[in-house]
């Protein structure tokens, strides 16, 4: 219980700087925990950058911000071979990746081979400099933050790497009185101590793995992402035509993962149904592809995935 009250009073910490955001400050925590990456997606402004910068504090991990733009290259990203005149020899300068937080800032501003470099070391958690491959410090998470697409000057990221990501969370615009809470914010108050370390989250990690899921649960994981599937046996007619492709085998492993987390915040020691209705939208939404007509329809993907897992349960 100890480890659970430190989760919830770091929370109620970061919600006293970030207002109006707390399905976002849970999921940063959720991708520590489970080690997977997290794609935030809202118009700018909207708190989006500080709230990674704040959790960064309050978990004391190297953190590393990298602001994507139209010109950057993958070796800003990840490093390169410099020559030492002196020694005669190429040595190895190793990018703003080597870090244990990264904060891909509007990671769609960038052209396709930055995201490729960035997308190997997503997977791999490695990255490749000349002829020698690099590990990565653990834990490694990106936390990468997206304009939407219909903004001037954005790339699509391509499905591979929003497959990537156990998440997407979409930050919309927030309410009357957090926004009113934001004009009373003193500077003092970003000046955060950490209040847990990497060895709390290895501990948590554990824990996590450690909570009991039912075999019927399982099976109720693996119907809901069989249920996006085009030509799938649990596929709902009513999306003929609006899914071209659904969730990949990955959408079940993160179901299971964040649901556990889910579980754990919640003081139980097993899954419920509700713990993956909760998060359904967030993992699935980004690995369901729309057709060209649900795309024109303005069909939200996070909403087919909540009603399929709805009507699949």
């Amino acid at each position: 219980m100890v480890l659970q009250e430190k989760v919830h009073n770091l929370l109620t910490t970061a919600k006293q700087t970030i207002f109006g955001q707390d399905e976002l400050l849970e999921s940063i925590v959720a991708a520590l925990v489970c080690e997977g990456h997290l794609l935030i997606e809202g118009l700018p402004g909207l708190g989006k950058t500080l709230s990674v910068s704040v959790m960064s504090k309050l978990c004391h991990l190297n953190f590393q911000r990298i602001q994507f733009t139209p010109d950057l290259l993958p070796s800003d990203l990840i490093g390169t071979m410099m020559y030492n005149q002196q020694k005669q020899e190429f040595t190895t300068k190793f990018g703003p990746i080597f870090t244990q937080l990264v904060l891909a800032d509007e990671i769609n501003r960038s052209p396709a081979k930055v995201q490729a470099a960035l997308l190997e070391a997503m997977a791999e958690k490695q990255v490749t400099i000349g002829d020698r491959t690099h590990k990565l410090p653990t834990p490694f998470v990106v936390l990468a933050t997206q304009n939407p697409i219909e903004q001037e000057g954005t790339y699509n990221l391509p499905e591979a790497q929003l497959d990537r990501f156990m998440m997407k969370i979409s930050v919309d615009y927030p309410d009357f009185e957090s926004e009113k809470s934001v004009l009373g914010l003193k500077s003092n108050q970003l000046d955060l101590q950490a209040m847990i370390n990497e060895s709390d989250l290895a501990v948590m990690k554990e824990k996590v793995e450690s909570i009991y899921v039912d075999e019927k649960i399982k099976d109720m994981i693996i119907r809901i992402v069989h249920a996006t599937r085009p030509g799938s046996k649990f596929f709902l007619k009513k999306y003929d035509g609006a899914i071209t492709a659904g969730a990949s085998p990955r959408a079940s492993i993160w179901l299971y993962k964040i649901a556990r987390f889910k579980a754990f915040m919640d003081g139980k020691d097993f899954v419920t149904p509700e713990h993956i209705l909760s998060i359904v939208p967030s993992v699935l939404g980004h690995r369901i592809i729309p057709s060209y007509e649900a795309q024109i329809d303005k069909l939200n993907t996070r909403n087919i995935a909540a009603a399929i897992a709805a009507n699949v349960i």
